[in-house]
């Protein structure tokens, strides 16, 4: 018998991307592709040079590994999402970095975006 714990997260993340998703543009530089991905959020904190603390959130766009590594390899800061004619720059999240694996089995990158304009 196989891993079960690794197929039935293979198959939550299929299901995910089939049931919960929507069709995205990803650019970078002039390459540009459409792809399914799912919208999430990160909270954070910072701190000021005073010691205020200040709480705020990015978007995060959910993408299958498989669907998203062949064309880019990683996200890089910088890049583009456009997503219902909104466009989200890729960034960094502090000490975070601008991406990372959502799930113990890296099948689904969890990228970091700010909401930059419209197309």
């Amino acid at each position: 018998m196989g891993d079960l714990l690794r197929q039935g997260s293979q198959w939550l993340e299929q299901m995910r991307t089939a049931h919960c998703s929507s069709p995205v543009t990803y650019r970078r530089g002039e390459a540009e592709v459409v792809i399914n991905a799912t919208y999430g959020r990160t909270e954070y904190e910072v701190e000021d040079d005073y010691g205020i603390r200040v709480a705020a959130h990015v978007t995060d766009f959910l993408i299958l590994a498989a669907d998203f590594t062949p064309t880019f390899g990683e996200p890089e800061a910088g890049d583009q999402i456009v997503a219902d004619g909104a466009i989200f720059e890729v960034m960094s999240l502090g000490t975070q970095g601008h991406w990372r694996w959502s799930d113990p089995h890296r099948q689904t990158l969890r990228i970091h975006t700010k909401e930059t304009g419209t197309e």
